[in-house]
C-alpha cells in the first residue's frame, strides 16, 4: 500500500508558528512518527508540501498516475479557500483523509467551512501531530476493508 502525505501552506513553519495553536512538534518531527509508524503498518508513504496552490493541485491531481492507494491532506488555509483542491481531490478518485493540527471550529468562524471536507472520506482535527497518524490508520483500514 502506498500512501501520499500532502501538506499546505505555512506548514513548513511548524514548530515556531503560532505554537499556542500548533504546539512545538515541526513538520519534520510528524514525517518522522509518520515513517516509523508506516513501518508497522506496512505502509510506504511519501510527502510534499507546498505553500503554492498549484504545485498542491497537480500533485494531488497526478497521485493516481503515480499509483497511490490513498492520500492524507492537511490543505492548511486552503481548506477553507480552494475549489481548485476541492476538484483535485473528487477528480483523482483515492481515499483521502483531511487532518488540522488544532480544531478549526474552536477558531475563526471563517475556519469552520471546509471546502475540501466533503470529497474527503472522513476529517481528524484537533490532535495536533498525532491526528496524522490517526489519519494513517484509518485510511490503511478503508482501503484493505472498503476498497
Amino acid at each position: 500500500m502506498k500512501v501520499l502525505i500532502v501538506n499546505g501552506p505555512n506548514l513548513n513553519l511548524l514548530g515556531s508558528r503560532e505554537p499556542g495553536i500548533y504546539g512545538s512538534e515541526t513538520l519534520a518531527d510528524i514525517y518522522a512518527m509518520l515513517e516509523q509508524h508506516a513501518q508497522e503498518l506496512g505502509v510506504e508513504i511519501n510527502h510534499f508540501q507546498s505553500n503554492d496552490e498549484g504545485e498542491l493541485v497537480r500533485v494531488v491531481g497526478s497521485s493516481v498516475q503515480a499509483d497511490y492507494d490513498g492520500i492524507i491532506i492537511n490543505p492548511a488555509a486552503f481548506t477553507h479557500s480552494s475549489v481548485a483542491l476541492r476538484d483535485a481531490i473528487a477528480a483523482c478518485g483515492l481515499p483521502v483523509v483531511e487532518v488540522h493540527i488544532s480544531n478549526t471550529h474552536k477558531r475563526e468562524n471563517f475556519r469552520h467551512i471546509s471546502l475540501t471536507a466533503p470529497v474527503c472520506i472522513g476529517q481528524i482535527m484537533g490532535f495536533g501531530g498525532h491526528g496524522y497518524l490517526l489519519a494513517l490508520e484509518a485510511l490503511e483500514h478503508f482501503i484493505k476493508t472498503d476498497k
